[in-house]
C-alpha cells in the first residue's frame, strides 16, 4: 500500500522503467495512454540497434530498421506524454512503499518498477567479426534462418546448443559447418552421433581471421593456413543477462540469469515487474514488446487497486466534482425520438 504522502510528492513518479528497447518503449506507450506518470530511464545501449533490417516484425513486410523501430517507438510514447532520461542505473532499493534508484546523473523515486534491461549476446573472440554484426554474423536461428537460405552457414561453438543450431540450419542450407575455434568440445555423444548422422562437418582449428568485404563474409581464416569460404557465421557463444538490479531487490533469478516472472510480468518482489529479453521469454524483438505491453497492463491495474486501497481515487474524484461537468446533460424527446 502506497503511503499519502509518497502519492503527494512531485518527485516520485508511479512508474519508472529502466531500458529504452522493445519492452520498456511498449510498456511506456501503455502507460502513458493510461495517463500514467512514467519515466523511461534509457542507457542507449539496446540491442536493436544492431539489426540493419527486421524482417520478421509485424507490420513491415519489407522489413524495419531496428534503430527506425526505437526512434518510432520513443515517438509515440512521448506523444502520450512520456518521459526519458539518459542515464545508467547504478544502485537500487526498495523503501517501504516507493523504490530509489541512483543513476551517473541523478537519484530517481517511484512507485512501481519495470525492469526491461534487456541482455547483451557476446560475440565470438575472433578478429573481423564484430564489424559484420547484424550484417552476415548472426545470434538468432529463428530470426536469421531465413535470410540465408541456400548459402554457406558456419555454426561457431562447441556445446549441445551450438550442434542443434547446425541441425536446424539444415532447413535453410545444405552447406553447415560447425567451427570449435580451437576449444575443446563439450557436445555429448548423442549430439556427436547426429552430426556423424547428417554428415556435418566440423572444423577444430582456431579461427585466426574472418575475410571480409563491406561487412559480407567471405571466409573464415585458420591458424593452421586452411580457409574455408563462408557466407554467414552464426554463434552460440552464451548471453549475458543485464539482472544485477533485479538482483539488489531480490528478486528471484534462473538458473541462466533470467529473471523469474509470472504471466503478468510481476516479480517475486512487490511492485517490481521485468519484461523483455532479461526474462525467460524468447529473445525476439515482437514478443519483447509484448512482454512491455503486458507488463504495463498489470502496473496499471496494480496501481488502480491501490488508489481505491488508499482512497485516493476519492481525492481525484474530489476535484473533478468542484471543477468538471461530470453528468451529461438530458434533454426530452418526443415520441418520435427527437429532441423537443
Amino acid at each position: 500500500m502506497v503511503a499519502h504522502s509518497d502519492l503527494d510528492d512531485p518527485n516520485v513518479r508511479e512508474v519508472i522503467v529502466v531500458g529504452g528497447g522493445m519492452a520498456g518503449l511498449s510498456a511506456a506507450i501503455y502507460l502513458g495512454r493510461a495517463q500514467r506518470d512514467t519515466l523511461v530511464i534509457d542507457s542507449g545501449h539496446s540491442m536493436a540497434k544492431w539489426e540493419p533490417v527486421v524482417e520478421n516484425y509485424l507490420g513491415f513486410r519489407h522489413g524495419v530498421a531496428g534503430e527506425q523501430l526505437l526512434k518510432n517507438g520513443r515517438a509515440q510514447a512521448k506523444r502520450h506524454k512520456v518521459r526519458f532520461a539518459h542515464d545508467e542505473i547504478k544502485n537500487v532499493a526498495a523503501g517501504k512503499s516507493i523504490f530509489i534508484l541512483k543513476g551517473k546523473k541523478k537519484s530517481y523515486r517511484c512507485q512501481r518498477l519495470l525492469l526491461a534491461t534487456g541482455i547483451f549476446h557476446r560475440p565470438p573472440e575472433i578478429p573481423g567479426v564484430n564489424e559484420c554484426l547484424g550484417h552476415s554474423m548472426f545470434f538468432c536461428k529463428d530470426c536469421d534462418g531465413y535470410r540465408v537460405r541456400g548459402k554457406r552457414i558456419a555454426i561457431i561453438g562447441q556445446n549441445n546448443e551450438t550442434v542443434e543450431y547446425a541441425l536446424g540450419m539444415l532447413d535453410y542450407s545444405a552447406c553447415v559447418i560447425v567451427a570449435t575455434n580451437g576449444k575443446k568440445r563439450v557436445w555429448d555423444k548423442q549430439h556427436a552421433r547426429w552430426l556423424e548422422e547428417y554428415e556435418i562437418p566440423v572444423a577444430r582449428q582456431a579461427v585466426r581471421d574472418v575475410d571480409h568485404r563491406r561487412r559480407k563474409i567471405r571466409a573464415l581464416e585458420f591458424a593452421g593456413g586452411q580457409s574455408v569460404k563462408i557466407d554467414y557465421l552464426f554463434t552460440t557463444r552464451g548471453d549475458i543477462f543485464y539482472n544485477h538490479l533485479a538482483k539488489k531487490l531480490g528478486a528471484k533469478i534462473d538458473p541462466e540469469g533470467q529473471i523469474r516472472v509470472d504471466q503478468c510480468m510481476r516479480t517475486n518482489v512487490p511492485r517490481l515487474y521485468a519484461a523483455g529479453c532479461v526474462t525467460p521469454a524468447n529473445c525476439q524483438m515482437i514478443i519483447a514488446a509484448g512482454q512491455g505491453a503486458a507488463a504495463a497492463q498489470a502496473i496499471n491495474r496494480d496501481l488502480f487497486e491501490d488508489s481505491l486501497a488508499t482512497h485516493s481515487l476519492r481525492r481525484f474524484r474530489a476535484a473533478q466534482l468542484d471543477d468538471e461537468k461530470t453528468v451529461p446533460e438530458v434533454s426530452k424527446t418526443n415520441r418520435k425520438g427527437r429532441k423537443k
